[in-house]
């Protein structure tokens, strides 16, 4: 296959920025389409934590595909947030540091 059936880096430029808001959002406990998809799973207490891991995996998807089509993916992220991502597990530290300081954090909207 050539690249002249290559989708755009365009289009993995903004799929990979859809899905940290995603990740973001669900690490805020905000409203994503997982909601809208699994409405019962809110009675649950493990529901936040898979949303979680859910928009993750969303996430490394995204990022690996980006680096197999040699598409920047490092840009959109922090030097903490790469580091988190090429670790690949979402951790404690993930959770509770990916907006790099919890007093002054900026949440996804």
């Amino acid at each position: 296959m050539g690249n002249e059936n290559m989708i755009p880096a365009e289009f993995y430029a903004k799929k990979l920025e859809e899905a940290k808001i995603h990740f973001e959002r669900a690490l805020d406990c905000k409203h994503t389409e997982f909601d809208d998809l699994y409405p019962y799973m809110i009675e649950h207490p493990q529901f936040f934590w898979y949303k979680r891991y859910v928009a993750w995996s969303e996430l490394l998807t995204i990022v690996r595909l980006c680096e197999e089509l040699a598409i920047d993916w490092q840009s959109q992220f922090t030097d903490n947030q790469r580091d988190y991502i090429r670790k690949r597990v979402m951790s404690a530290t993930v959770l509770d540091y990916w907006f790099e300081k919890n007093d002054s954090r900026e949440h996804v909207g």
